[in-house]
């Protein structure tokens, strides 16, 4: 563990909130990091001066937020978890799901963070990166008749510029976009789609060129081409 955290008895009604607010001050403050270990149960409900099923629904709830990770077994305990993307991810899930992000938002916001994405990774994608998209593009042509193993395929080619942004946030940001594109592509069924690996041919010239422009305004075509079919699917 990182510099002893420095936990408080708790003097609130909703104890659970203020136990989880004190952990997220230990993170903040940098006395908590990824991957450290927080006192045994017993400990730190005698630290807080709470009962233990208060201070496991403070815990579950970090848990939920994915800033802790909980194990069992002799060697488990409350973890800082190593990264909190998934968290993001299925908050926006969740609001899709709820009706909170519609299709025609979920389409045109990934228009909007895709070309950010792609120009950056025009300047920043290594050869790595690069045979890394070829390599999706392969795959794809090789999937067959499975049309969801290939629209898979597909956004993991999105993942991969997002990656190649070297930006965690807009790494995060794309997989949240393309989780809930894949619930989405799944409701709506099957669909003719011979033009993705022309485009994405086309598109990887541009790439490898390090023309910005033109890999953006081939994606941008592509995207939208997409957004056009998906509301008029969404509208029958």
């Amino acid at each position: 563990m990182s510099a002893a955290a420095d936990f408080r008895p708790i003097r609130t009604a909703r104890a659970f909130e203020e136990i989880a607010g004190q952990i997220r001050g230990e993170l903040a403050l940098g006395r908590l990091r990824p991957g450290d270990r927080l006192p045994s149960e017993r400990a730190l409900s005698e630290q807080l001066g709470v009962s233990r099923n208060t201070l496991r629904e403070a815990l579950r709830s970090l848990e939920n937020a994915g800033l802790l990770k909980l194990k069992k077994g002799a060697a488990g305990g409350a973890f800082v978890a190593e990264e909190t993307g998934s968290a993001v991810i299925a908050g926006l899930r969740d609001m899709y799901h709820l009706g909170a992000i519609g299709p025609d938002h979920l389409t045109e916001a990934r228009v909007w963070i895709e070309s950010i994405a792609v120009r950056a990774a025009c300047e920043r994608a290594t050869p790595a990166d690069l045979a890394a998209m070829r390599a999706n593009i392969a795959a794809a042509r090789d999937a067959g008749a499975d049309f969801f193993t290939r629209a898979e395929i597909h956004l993991e080619f999105h993942r991969l510029i997002a990656r190649a942004t070297r930006n965690p946030i807009m790494a995060i940001m794309m997989d949240a976009i393309t989780d809930i594109m894949q619930h989405f592509i799944r409701a709506i069924g099957p669909h003719e789609n011979r033009y993705v690996l022309p485009s994405r041919q086309r598109f990887m010239r541009h790439m490898e060129a390090r023309d910005a422009g033109a890999a953006v305004a081939e994606m941008e075509s592509h995207l939208r081409r997409l957004h056009r079919y998906y509301l008029s699917k969404t509208a029958r």
